[in-house]
């Protein structure tokens, strides 16, 4: 019993400076932003939550942030899982390289993935004079909101292959061949029994690059110069006092993006569990 207790207390012993790491890094600063957000010229109030909803310029940043974050995240989670499942069909050393390579792009962001995109697809790019010639592209700009949406899908791809690919290992190949004895084709195989059991996996997974992509600066930053009106670069601008100081209006910004990430985890979370109780 004593030992069972020391034993215990060992235990949250050395949770302690990963709580105490928790609190001052993660806990403190989301506390100050909800504070400051709070404040305003006026007082205590919503004022600057207020002037964000009624602000177009503010509410085009919003929705050009959830444009980006959804497309990017949607194409990434396609072709990730595609990925995945082919990694599982291929040769171990094989495997290994891609996986390997999957972790070293999936770290490839900011400015060095902003500079290889614009020397491959910017105006004057490698690959935009090249497709020019052959007359395969016309009006396509990377520093566009479609070109936005194909970088940031790029970094979001090896993240997404890295967090899927041990999703695979819940799909046994005993299943497969049960199903095809009982009649069922390759479809329905995935329709009944695969795409139900990765779901879980899937859903995480699409909220993670969810809200990869919406946290994402240094990239459109670096991209775009800081012109592109997106959430992030709007946060860091009234951070900075580019154009205008004001930490307590970034505070409402910030927080509206918390909010969004808060209401995408509830939803992922709901879906879990009609997904469970359906089983």
């Amino acid at each position: 019993m004593n030992g069972g207790i020391r034993g215990r207390y060992l235990a949250l012993l050395c949770l302690l400076p990963f709580a105490v790491f928790f609190v001052i890094f993660q806990v403190a600063p989301l506390a100050w932003v909800a504070i400051n957000s709070l404040q305003s010229e006026a007082g205590w109030g919503i004022d600057n939550f207020s002037k964000v909803f009624a602000s177009k310029f503010y509410r085009q940043a919003l929705q050009r942030s959830l444009e980006i974050s959804f497309w990017s995240s949607v194409f990434g989670i396609v072709i990730a899982t595609l990925g995945a499942y082919s990694l599982r069909q291929v040769d171990s050393k094989l495997r290994d390289f891609v996986s390997a390579f999957a972790n070293m792009t999936s770290n490839f962001a900011g400015v060095p993935l902003a500079f290889a995109f614009i020397i491959l697809l910017g105006f004057n790019g490698a690959l935009t004079l090249l497709l020019k010639q052959v007359g395969l592209l016309e009006d396509f700009s990377i520093y566009s909101k479609s070109g936005l949406i194909l970088v940031y899908t790029y970094f979001q791809i090896p993240l997404g292959v890295l967090l899927l690919y041990p999703a695979f290992d819940a799909l046994r190949e005993d299943w497969r061949e049960s199903a095809a004895l009982l009649g069922a084709n390759h479809w329905q195989f995935w329709r009944h029994i695969g795409l139900p059991v990765l779901a879980p996996a899937l859903l995480g997974t699409f909220v993670i690059l969810l809200a990869n992509a919406l946290g994402a600066y240094a990239t459109v930053y670096a991209l775009t110069t800081g012109n592109f009106n997106v959430l992030p670069i709007r946060i860091a601008g009234l951070v900075a006092g580019d154009i205008s100081l004001d930490p307590n209006l970034a505070s409402a910004l910030a927080m509206v993006l918390v909010g969004l990430m808060t209401l995408v985890t509830v939803v992922h979370q709901w879906l879990l569990k009609r997904s469970y109780h359906a089983r």
